[in-house]
């Protein structure tokens, strides 16, 4: 069964008969099929080596899920700290929006992870298997020999070795590559949780990227259908210039465009779309019809740029905008959530402090004092053993305080939890105030400081009770 012609309405990947349609896009060569390429190979690197780089100890990005610790770049955030997460994923979305306003689906065509490994380590794989996209449509027609057979397990078993490979370099930002290397030398059986997720994680990645390809793109990822509220007219897009191409028609007959209707852009689409046909949600952004169609005018001596990066503005021949309201509000967006977290990083400590009342009555009396008891939970960031000293500070009237004698001392990237009473004597009680608790470091400095509340009974009725 033929495809359908693309259409804006229809997929060119679905059969008329509602089937799937297996696109083989051609090969393309171009400076910008050249510059991804270049551009892929460098996130791959990226990819595979932040688990290796150390950085204060831990790996560059290491999110110790088991620990409660996240080590980025240096820096290390404990459970307590994921607050900042809310600032740090807000200003990656309005990122994400400011870029996709001034550049269009820059991001899906170049740097998104789906497209990275499927067109420039998996296509590249199968194309080098079993030939052009020419060849590639004759093997799935043909009669399953020797030959077809060879071609299929070599391509499939090197799609699951690499697919293996993704899976462990993710578990490895996770749980880190020592600890990965020891999981994978001993039984399945001493971390079947973990080979479970392997076998489960690695069955999803050749699939998707061996069957399933760029339906990812065109049923799942929702970034398609939400670039329409983000992008206007001036957005920078990839565009057929339809008054230079139209009407179409053959290079050797006079009153046609550039246009030769050769379907070049339609054969290397990683999605199969014709992008004469206007800006369509299944479009990637991956520059392959620019390249196909400027090496189609180079052979016909005319200009290149029949399909250009361009606004909807330049193609209809007009000046771009460039600064324009949603940039103002998505640039504001975008550094709001990027300043907020940045100052709060700038305030991480090496060790974190929380204070909370115990369970119980907030506060006792005695014969002789009124008592405050309080559980206090410090954790120790750092990759060495520290003790630490509390102390605690009112400005109302003298206290005692029991439970920090000999300091806290808390082991690397662990925590301590204590008891800490404050007590008042009852003739010197006049009442609730307010304590600030601060953290002191072996070398005297403070860490961090956290305010607490002294509680009690009314200083008349304790008078009225006195023995």
């Amino acid at each position: 069964m033929k495809p359908s012609r693309p259409s804006k309405h229809t997929p060119t990947t679905i059969n008329q008969d509602g089937s799937r349609f297996f696109i083989h896009p051609a090969d393309v060569k171009g400076f910008f099929t050249r510059w991804r390429r270049v551009f892929a190979l460098l996130l791959i690197g990226i990819y595979v080596s932040l688990p290796w780089i150390p950085i204060n100890g831990h790996p560059a990005v290491f999110l110790d899920v088991i620990n409660r610790r996240f080590h980025l770049f240096g820096l290390t955030f404990a459970a307590q700290d994921l607050w900042m997460a809310f600032f740090f994923i807000t200003g990656l979305g309005f990122s994400l929006f400011f870029v996709t306003a001034l550049f269009g689906r820059i991001w899906c065509g170049w740097a998104c992870p789906h497209t990275v490994f499927l067109e420039h380590v998996y296509r590249r794989i199968e194309r080098w298997i079993e030939g052009d996209a020419t060849a590639r449509r004759k093997l799935d027609t043909a009669p399953w020999d020797s030959s077809k057979i060879t071609k299929r397990l070599t391509k499939n078993g090197i799609f699951i070795l690499i697919s293996a490979a993704i899976a462990h370099l993710f578990l490895a930002y996770f749980v880190s590559i020592p600890e990965l290397y020891q999981w994978m030398t001993s039984s399945p059986t001493e971390h079947w949780g973990a080979f479970v997720f392997m076998f489960v994680a690695t069955a999803i990645i050749y699939f998707n990227f061996a069957w399933f390809r760029e339906q990812l793109c065109l049923i799942i990822c929702p970034y398609g259908r939400l670039q329409s509220a983000l992008i206007d007219d001036d957005s920078l897009i990839i565009g057929y210039d339809e008054k230079r191409g139209e009407p179409r028609g053959p290079a050797t007959k006079a009153g046609f465009g550039d246009c030769i209707n050769c379907y070049r852009c339609v054969q290397v689409c990683p999605t199969g779309i014709d992008i004469r046909q206007g800006l369509q949600m299944e479009c990637v952004g991956c520059a392959n019809c620019i390249d196909a169609c400027d090496t189609i005018m180079s052979k016909l001596n005319r200009p290149k740029g029949l399909i250009r990066y361009d606004s909807q503005t330049g193609l209809d021949g007009k000046k771009r905008r460039v600064i324009r309201p949603r940039i103002f509000i998505y640039g504001a967006l975008m550094l709001a959530g990027a300043t907020a977290f940045t100052l709060s990083a700038m305030q991480l400590r090496s060790a974190n402090m929380n204070i909370v009342r115990m369970t119980g009555s907030p506060y006792y009396v005695t014969d002789t004092s009124v008592r405050n008891q309080y559980m206090v939970r410090v954790i120790n960031k750092s990759n060495e053993p520290k003790t630490f000293i509390l102390k605690a500070v009112a400005s109302e009237q003298g206290f005692t305080m029991e439970g920090n004698e000999e300091g806290i001392t808390v082991p690397p990237l662990g925590e301590e939890v204590r008891p800490v009473i404050i007590s008042v004597a009852r003739e010197n009680y006049a009442g609730r105030f307010p304590l600030e608790f601060t953290l002191v470091n072996p070398s005297g400095q403070d860490v961090l400081s956290r305010e607490a509340e002294f509680l009690g009974p009314a200083p008349q009725l304790l008078k009225q009770e006195a023995p």
